[in-house]
């Protein structure tokens, strides 16, 4: 009844997807200390007041199941669905970071193709896909230059269906796209948030739609999950947010 009281008054909603090591607790206390720096409510924008919806992906924490990336999309799907049908005419906004960004993505392209998009993505330390990802993580600085390593470390990942293909899926996004990404991010590099948004900005789904990378720099410390921390996230998003005319910019 809470949920459905919060997500009924006239505050924008965001469904934040987390990452791989998140949790509902981890990502609700990143808001939480977004929102108190000090700030009156005016200047925290968004992240005050607002109707949140964090999720646990099925397999992870308390949430039953196998992970699965078609199990992950579904779900996604449904929490999105449900969030609609009661939120009336408030804004709902995808957030997505690190694994999320993976789920964001399938997500928003099957809610385009249904011409039912959120009315934005926000994509925080995104990869390109699961591949090039894993092939870039730190667990493979070791094996990536053996003989092999593709067959043996980075096709079982994509013959097991696995995919999170954020480079094809923003091909067929039609809304504002926000990507967010630190350049000392040492679990998904940097690179590849630039490579990602290098996709996009030209893809034809988005030429009504603004589309706009906000690089962190090294000395900031953010690293991959400590954006939140910048006090100018909260003028980032509104910005962003506030506008609704064809953008491409970094």
């Amino acid at each position: 009844m809470w949920y459905e009281d919060a997500l009924a008054s006239s505050h924008p909603i965001i469904l934040y997807l987390h990452g791989n090591a998140g949790t509902r607790s981890s990502c609700v206390r990143e808001a939480a200390r977004s929102q108190h720096r000090g700030r009156p409510s005016t200047e925290t924008g968004l992240l005050r007041g607002q109707g949140r919806g964090p999720v646990w992906h099925q397999g992870w924490g308390d949430s039953v199941g196998t992970p699965s990336e078609r199990g992950m999309t579904y779900d996604a799907l449904h929490v999105f669905d449900w969030i609609k049908a009661r939120s009336g005419d408030n804004p709902v906004y995808i957030w997505g970071h690190s694994l999320g960004t993976g789920v964001a993505t399938n997500l928003v392209r099957r809610l385009c193709e249904r011409e039912t998009p959120p009315d934005a993505l926000i994509l925080e330390s995104p990869f390109t896909n699961i591949r090039e990802e894993a092939k870039s993580h730190p667990f493979s600085v070791i094996y990536r230059y053996f003989p092999g390593f593709d067959w043996f470390f980075l096709d079982p990942i994509t013959s097991s269906g696995i995919k999170f293909a954020n480079d094809e899926n923003v091909k067929h996004i039609s809304c504002p796209l926000l990507i967010l990404h630190a350049e000392d991010d040492p679990v998904v590099p940097f690179q590849l948030g630039r490579k990602l948004y290098s996709i996009a900005a030209p893809a034809r789904s988005f030429r009504d739609f603004k589309v706009q990378f906000v690089p962190f720099h090294s000395d900031l410390g953010y690293r991959h999950k400590y954006i939140y921390k910048s006090p100018e996230l909260p003028r980032i998003l509104r910005e962003f947010l506030g506008k609704s005319e064809p953008e491409h910019q970094h």
